[in-house]
């Protein structure tokens, strides 16, 4: 008897190495589609373009170019404004006072005098690296609503005690020099005290300008028309003035210290600043801020960053319809049955596709921030506005945050396309998600809601290239037409890599499930 036997079936395994050629695959079909290729090269030009143009309108009454800001020990824009009584310290010591009052007056009018005190009025003694604007510095302070603080190096703030000064309860101040470390000291009654912070200057001077200062930046108010900043000024009194260490043994010399008040919209210092001896002390007058610079109303002729990446909007519905397009386009002209017949593992096919557009798209959005940033300040300083200086880490943040909100977002409407399978709707979709709240938040159209726009739609991804900061002892209108997101930069890119993320898992569900 004979038998034939029939051989075993076998299932062909993919081959080592099968995404890789997947993934190449994905690419040769993009770089071939000559649209897709010229879209990515447009969207950077016109990222630029639009961002030249916002920097074109020049200052006519300033066609020299805009004085530049200040710039603090962290690479950061700063106020740096005060009236200054001081004298050189030699090596470590040092200064004791005790502020008997600090009184002010606010008023929209320069001329005319009015009363009110600013709420972060300052004045108290400080440890200053010189006198040039952006020196490294420690302070021990009196506010106007805030307590005793100590603040150093413009951003960096530490609640004393609470209460205001008077002549019946004083606030009794000390720092202390020990090598480049400061140390503030806090007292009620001059007997007993109690350390409030510590700073580390490095590299401060041997002899570093020592004494007592006030300053009063702008108050916010309402015009009737909006939020608005009235100037102010405030005068601290200080009594019995104590010197321990090595000093230089030279007369108290009075100084202003920068020109006027800075960003922060205060009175002319060279005619409001001023000091007179009282008792055993001083009498000190004073307006400005020593802060960092924030944006807001009291800086609309200062530019940001952020300002000549205008067109990342433009950029990114051109990625957005390449993205919808990648995927879309195959289902339109049939062949997306080819693509999956090649590759049966359909979720890597999309997985591919999602690694070629958000590659491109990462590179778009790099590159363009990369030659906006630097080409845009310059180009703005020259036109006469000043330009707010952050440090090299935000900077960076802010040029690869632009590529990977671009990145993010073509992934996005790949994901919608195909789920959706039809292009028009998917980026109208995804354009109306981000766009369309920004818009909304930023023109205040919405202003109850503007802040929940920016936390629970796509749109929050925007806040990635957000180079301002938030700082609870500056004063300003902390709101998205301000260019401020309610989310920190990486949480809002982070909602919209949650949104991506669940449109691209849906799709490889679907896809798999769906005939092609």
């Amino acid at each position: 008897m004979t038998s034939t036997l029939t051989p075993p079936r076998t299932t062909a395994r993919p081959a080592r190495g099968g995404f890789g050629r997947l993934l190449h695959a994905e690419w040769t079909k993009f770089r071939t589609v000559r649209g897709w290729v010229w879209s990515a090269v447009g969207a950077v030009l016109i990222i630029c373009l639009v961002g030249l143009l916002a920097t074109a309108a020049g200052n006519e009454s300033d066609p020299d170019g805009g004085s530049a800001l200040p710039v603090g020990p962290g690479g950061e824009a700063v106020n740096d404004s005060f009236y200054f009584v001081h004298q050189k310290l030699r090596g470590d010591g040092s200064i004791t006072v005790s502020v008997s009052s600090l009184a002010g007056a606010v008023t929209t009018d320069p001329d005319d005098s009015g009363s009110g005190l600013a709420p972060w009025a300052k004045a108290g003694v400080i440890v200053k690296d010189g006198l040039d604007q952006g020196s490294s510095y420690a302070a021990m302070m009196v506010t106007g609503s805030h307590g005793v603080r100590m603040q150093y190096d413009y951003t960096h703030d530490r609640a004393g005690m609470t209460g205001a000064a008077s002549r019946e309860a004083p606030r009794w101040l000390r720092l202390q020099r020990t090598g480049d470390t400061l140390t503030g000291y806090q007292s009620a009654d001059g007997a007993k005290w109690t350390e409030v912070g510590h700073a580390d200057l490095s590299g401060l001077s041997a002899t570093p300008e020592v004494g007592l200062f006030v300053t009063s930046p702008s108050v916010e108010e309402e015009t009737g028309t909006g939020t608005g900043f009235a100037p102010a000024v405030a005068t601290g009194t200080f009594d019995r003035v104590t010197l321990g260490g090595r000093w230089t043994g030279g007369s108290w010399r009075s100084d202003q210290v920068g020109r006027d008040a800075g960003t922060s919209a205060s009175y002319s210092q060279d005619a409001k600043g001023g000091a007179t001896p009282s008792g055993d002390g001083f009498a000190v007058t004073g307006a400005g801020d020593i802060a960092p610079v924030v944006g807001g109303p009291a800086t609309s002729g200062v530019r940001t960053i952020e300002n000549f990446l205008v067109g990342t909007f433009a950029g990114l519905i051109i990625m957005v319809v390449v993205g919808a397009g990648c995927v879309t386009v195959e289902y339109r002209r049939g062949m997306i049955g080819l693509t999956l017949a090649a590759s049966p593992r359909r979720g890597r096919v999309l997985v591919a596709k999602g690694l070629v557009v958000g590659s491109v798209a990462l590179a778009v959005g790099v590159v363009s921030a990369a030659v906006m940033v630097p080409f845009g300040g310059r180009r703005s300083e020259a036109n006469g506005f000043p330009v707010l200086t952050v440090p090299t880490a935000t900077e960076l943040r802010v040029i690869v945050g632009t590529g990977l909100l671009l990145a993010a977002a073509s992934v996005f409407a790949l994901a919608v396309g195909a789920l959706l399978r039809r292009s028009a709707v998917a980026v109208t979709m995804v354009v109306v998600g981000m766009v369309l709240p920004y818009l909304l938040a930023t023109a205040s159209v919405l202003p109850g809601a503007s802040q929940w726009l920016l936390r629970v739609t796509p749109a929050a991804g925007f806040a990635i290239q957000q180079s301002i900061e938030r700082y609870d002892q500056v004063v300003t209108v902390y709101a998205p037409s301000s260019g401020y997101f309610p989310l920190a930069p990486w949480a809002g890119l982070a909602v919209l890599g949650a949104y991506a993320a669940v449109s691209f898992a849906a799709a490889v569900v679907l896809l798999r499930r769906r005939d092609a």
